[in-house]
């Protein structure tokens, strides 16, 4: 009996320390809160109809435990409007300024709500954390000469600082082992379908005979045309082809994926008896 009671007891702790252990695990994460509010709007107003191009500005004041991102998007009628937006950079802890903005993309298109949302940019970790009612129209006007306000100004600075600073670490950041062989896996992979794509087809207009032959000709064909051009226009234009190696290399991935198929149908319809 006393045996009993004692493993009882025993599991009853070892239950509240699981529980003890996740409620200190998930605590900070469940109750870590960021509130966002707007301060002001640029262009000004409940009502809005913005220019070709033109942005629609957010001044927002969040406040928040832990470092997050913010961002908005505006919606029609509960559904996501056709719109360009903010990305964001990470805002410290505690509380301050942030901008949020957005464009549309398409003349006549409408926004009666902006969502505002905070987290670390997942999907499941960036809530809803405000609503901004307000009317913006777009419109194919060309935009006219517009003073922004000095928290435009000022909140933009601050953005585009944050994102060279975040440039620079990356890039004065050294590449791991790892990394540098996947990149050089990688570049290797693209130039050898480059290379296979030039030679598949000679070697099925060497090998084969017939309509096999006249269908070999179709990627060869395709090479010596992009081959052909590019080399025509890099020396009538240096500039003109600044990402030639990869124009080769789709070329050559769509070549080799035809040999593929013209190998496989060839060796089915000669295990068939077809001549």
């Amino acid at each position: 009996m006393k045996r009993r009671i004692a493993r009882e007891f025993g599991m009853d702790r070892v239950i509240l320390f699981l529980f003890l252990g996740f409620w200190l695990t998930f605590s900070t994460h469940v109750f870590a809160k960021t509130t966002v509010e707007v301060v002001d709007t640029d262009p000004p107003g409940n009502v809005v109809t913005l220019s070709k191009n033109q942005n629609f500005y957010l001044h927002l004041h969040y406040q928040s435990d832990q470092p997050v991102k913010i961002w908005v998007k505006p919606y029609f009628q509960g559904k996501v409007v056709s719109a360009g937006s903010n990305p964001s950079r990470v805002y410290p802890p505690g509380s301050g300024g942030a901008l949020g903005w957005f464009f549309l993309f398409n003349p006549g298109e409408q926004v009666d709500e902006v969502r505002i949302l905070a987290g670390d940019g997942s999907l499941g970790e960036t809530p809803v954390v405000a609503t901004y009612p307000v009317q913006v129209t777009g419109s194919d006007q060309q935009n006219t000469v517009h003073i922004k306000p000095d928290w435009v100004t000022q909140l933009s600075a601050l953005d585009a600082a944050a994102q060279k600073q975040n440039y620079t670490r990356q890039m004065n950041t050294p590449l791991s082992f790892g990394d540098r062989m996947l990149a050089f896996i990688f570049m290797l992979s693209m130039f050898a379908l480059g290379i296979l794509g030039i030679i598949t087809p000679l070697l099925g207009l060497w090998r084969w005979e017939g309509g096999w032959r006249i269908a070999a000709f179709v990627p060869a064909a395709l090479m010596a045309f992009v081959v052909l051009r590019l080399v025509i226009d890099i020396s009538a234009d240096p500039s003109s082809h600044n990402l030639w190696p990869f124009e080769i290399l789709e070329t050559g991935a769509l070549s080799v994926a035809i040999m593929v198929a013209l190998t496989v149908l060839r060796k089915i319809t000669r295990a068939g008896g077809v001549s």
